[in-house]
């Protein structure tokens, strides 16, 4: 009995691993692209970490208080940096602006408390603090800057291959709005996303037009801008979209 037992609950272990629920919504999650998967996030908050439900919400609070603080140009500018990053994260100005904050107060005390024990010099010290501190608090900046530019690449390698797809699913006879659809279901990286938010903003009923030139707003790269422009004039004057998409990926590469 005790060796029955012992199996019968091996393997009710076993199969409540394999078949539990958390397993099977990652089955789920992973067989959607990366802007399904970050609308469903959004649509079931439960769905996401410990940390993305409870640490970063209790951030967020904490840096609307901080937010005060800060000009309004310097806010416009953040926020469109950072949605230029792609959102890395969930990262929003809040959050942006507490982790800036916390990393120069986390230098200045911890180095301030080492120069207290080391016993160093005061001005030397003095300037160590501060010089630290300052490069703390724009680090941030910094690597911000570096995620739009990586993101700003990533989008100017991948535009080529998209516009190919695009391509040959209109020549196959799809609109470009189900054409772009479908490239954003089988694909993935920056600039799925972007086409993805430019199918949601069609659909709530903001004009193609409107939400392409939002699009290459957004991205400002200037081949995206050319693309963006070539759409919009085949669109106005009823020129082949197909011919379009091949003679702007043929440019691009």
């Amino acid at each position: 009995l005790g060796v029955v037992a012992a199996v019968s609950l091996l393997a009710y272990g076993a199969l409540d691993i394999v078949f539990s629920e958390d397993r099977t919504v990652s089955r789920r999650l992973k067989g959607l692209s990366e802007y399904e998967v970050a609308k469903v996030m959004e649509a079931e908050p439960l769905l996401r970490n410990f940390g993305d439900r409870v640490i970063r919400p209790a951030l967020a609070v904490l840096g609307r208080g901080v937010r005060a603080m800060w000009p309004a140009r310097y806010m416009h500018r953040l926020r469109d940096r950072i949605e230029r990053a792609g959102h890395h994260r969930g990262l929003d100005v809040e959050r942006f602006l507490v982790a800036k904050g916390v990393l120069a107060l986390g230098t200045f005390g911890l180095l301030g408390a080492m120069s207290v024990l080391a016993q160093a010099r005061v001005t030397l010290a003095a300037f160590l603090v501060v010089a630290s501190t300052t490069l703390a608090f724009f680090a941030p900046d910094a690597w911000l800057n570096g995620e739009v530019a990586r993101r700003k690449e990533r989008i100017i390698q991948q535009l080529p291959d998209m516009l190919d797809m695009l391509t040959i699913s209109v020549q196959a006879g799809l609109g470009f709005d189900a054409a772009l659809a479908k490239v954003v279901k089988s694909s993935g990286g920056p600039l799925a996303q972007e086409f993805g938010r430019v199918l949601q903003e069609v659909q709530a009923g903001a004009g193609r037009k409107d939400a392409l030139r939002g699009f290459a707003d957004r991205i400002d790269v200037p081949q995206v801008h050319a693309f963006v422009a070539a759409i919009v004039q085949a669109d106005v004057f009823g020129a082949s979209v197909a011919s379009v998409l091949k003679t702007q990926a043929k440019e691009l590469r």
